[in-house]
């Protein structure tokens, strides 16, 4: 393992975060001296980010603790062109006002794990609407696109790995590139900025922006990347039954994002507490270190670690206390995650499979099914035997709420309103 001068590099080492660097001396050298001003652009697609985000925003929160500057770019304009990396068809366009929802919806999450201000190595939010929406074309082809070799373009993985699968590609989403590498030269202008990071699919974007700014010249700059997510088992990271894990805890909530955290195979736990946690890496070490069925208390240490960074200590300790009382008394907590549903529907009768879907357990009536014949699905914690039973106000417990449950940690209450 190399030993660098700079905090800021180590920290990322020791903790995993490190996959690519364009200059490892040069970085070392900027960020030692608290130079190494860095940013991460993150584009308006959803309402909320999700798991891999939260990656680079802690990239973002430990080149902050280590005394340099983070700049978190918001996509207004890359948002209008979108992404192709990863992708075997067009994203969706989505328009101005959608954009603008989606940002305000996203801006939230990045003062949970950042510090904002005037001071030094506070961070700032920019747009980079700000300048794209404004480029004159003529002037942008003459000015930036001659500096872009498509012989070279077509080799970045976000178009070859597209073309291979003989996909079609877009002009919009082959200029998206051009867009993310002239965002790096005007932060580049505007702030100083030296960095860019990003995942390691983003690998190719980056560095046609670190070649742009020395072509149109700029300082130099750098590139930064992490590895991918993924567990132990090789499955892509982020995903659970329901969809993605969201960031915001109206789309995901803090009792769902601790148990995502509290299901963590095994072999991971040591891995993602050096990456979601802010905990000491003497502290993790003992964690990692526990075997047999001590492993869950390092699971839960996790959970409520990496939950309490995004949303809180409080909500993190009712998180762990709520599945406590859920998991070990058997008790009915009532800070599940809750469902409500019109009382016309109770009243009427509703279908096993139909709450079961809308409670978001399973993703089809026939998922349902297979689920019941697996008995895997249960009501009030009585296992479901018909896939015609029908919930009414009599299923209703004292507390006026139906508990469904999927397996032995999925709950949810479904309320009538």
């Amino acid at each position: 393992m190399t030993a660098f001068k700079s905090d800021f590099l180590n920290i990322l080492q020791e903790r995993g975060f490190i996959h690519q660097c364009s200059d490892f001396e040069g970085l070392d050298a900027l960020a030692a001296k608290g130079e190494a001003t860095a940013y991460v652009g993150y584009d308006c697609t959803a309402r909320s980010l999700h798991i891999g985000n939260y990656l680079t925003m802690m990239m973002l929160h430990w080149l902050q603790e280590s005394g340099n500057k983070p700049i978190t770019l918001m996509g207004g304009g890359t948002t209008m062109v979108g992404d192709p990396s990863g992708k075997d068809e067009t994203r969706a366009m989505r328009t101005v006002a959608e954009i603008e929802d989606n940002k305000a919806s996203i801006r939230g999450v990045f003062a949970k794990v950042l510090r904002y201000g005037e001071g030094k190595s506070d961070a700032i939010m920019l747009d980079n609407a700000e300048w794209l929406t404004k480029l004159n074309w003529i002037e942008m082809l003459r000015d930036v696109g001659r500096h872009f070799s498509v012989n070279r373009m077509l080799t970045m993985d976000s178009v070859r790995l597209r073309l291979e699968r003989e996909q079609e590609m877009s002009f919009i989403e082959f200029n998206y590139m051009v867009c993310q590498a002239y965002d790096f030269v005007e932060l580049a202008k505007r702030t100083g900025c030296k960095l860019q990071m990003g995942g390691s699919d983003q690998w190719g974007n980056i560095i046609m922006g670190v070649d742009l700014g020395r072509r149109m010249g700029t300082h130099q700059l750098f590139a930064l990347t992490t590895p991918l997510l993924t567990t132990a088992s090789g499955a892509k990271m982020g995903k659970t039954a329901q969809g993605a894990v969201w960031l915001n805890a109206d789309q995901f909530s803090p009792y769902d994002f601790w148990q995502y955290w509290r299901n963590t195979e095994d072999a991971d736990v040591g891995k993602f507490l050096k990456l979601f946690t802010t905990l000491p890496i003497a502290e993790i070490t003992k964690l990692e270190a526990l075997g047999g069925s001590e492993i869950n208390e390092a699971k839960k240490v996790l959970a409520t670690e990496a939950t309490a960074l995004l949303h809180g200590r409080d909500a993190a300790n009712e998180a762990a206390e709520t599945a406590r009382r859920t998991f070990e008394e058997g008790a009915l907590a009532e800070s599940l995650p809750t469902v409500e549903i019109p009382r016309g529907e109770l009243d009427a009768g509703l279908g096993v499979l139909t709450a079961f879907v809308k409670a978001g357990l399973v993703a089809s009536n026939g998922e349902a099914r297979r689920q019941i014949k697996g008995g895997g699905l249960r009501v009030n914690d009585a296992s479901v035997t018909d896939e015609k039973m029908a919930l009414s106000a009599a299923n209703l417990t004292p507390e006026g709420v139906i508990k469904l449950s999927f397996g032995k940690k999925k709950h949810i209450l479904i309320k009538p309103a």
